[in-house]
């Protein structure tokens, strides 16, 4: 199994629900893009932070599951800091590529670039995964 198919074969329903589409993977580098959504938007048509970090939590949470070791039951957040740069318009959709900064047997860290649809950094986002035994 591909780590792409790994990661579509997970259940994630929050993602799901938030529209994710998982695109690349790697063990290095996990793609993924969602569609601004009006419901996904503050009052001014722009893409809510809580929406931004949540679609960067999911892309780094699956990034993580495919770098789990082998006797590893999963994984869970252990600290997310965003750093909000610009916005994303209704209707566009954004990017986010998460990169490993450390992959260790308790703890994976990984940066995620979330773009939006003229390539322009929307967030950064580093958190801290757990690595659950």
């Amino acid at each position: 199994m591909t780590p792409l198919e790994k990661i579509k074969a997970i259940k994630l329903p929050f993602a799901e629900l938030t529209g994710v589409i998982f695109t690349e993977a790697e063990k290095d580098r996990v793609v993924a893009h969602m569609l601004v959504r009006p419901d996904l938007c503050t009052s001014g048509h722009i893409a809510h932070g809580g929406a931004i970090m949540a679609f960067a939590d999911s892309v780094g949470a699956a990034a993580t599951v495919i770098n789990l070791p082998d006797d590893a039951k999963g994984t869970t957040t252990l600290e997310s800091k965003t750093n909000f740069i610009g916005g994303a318009k209704e209707g566009t959709t954004v990017v986010a590529t998460a990169t490993p900064v450390h992959r260790g047997r308790r703890t994976q860290v990984w940066q995620t670039r979330v773009e939006n649809a003229d390539g322009k950094l929307v967030a950064l986002v580093t958190q801290t995964q757990m690595v659950l035994v």
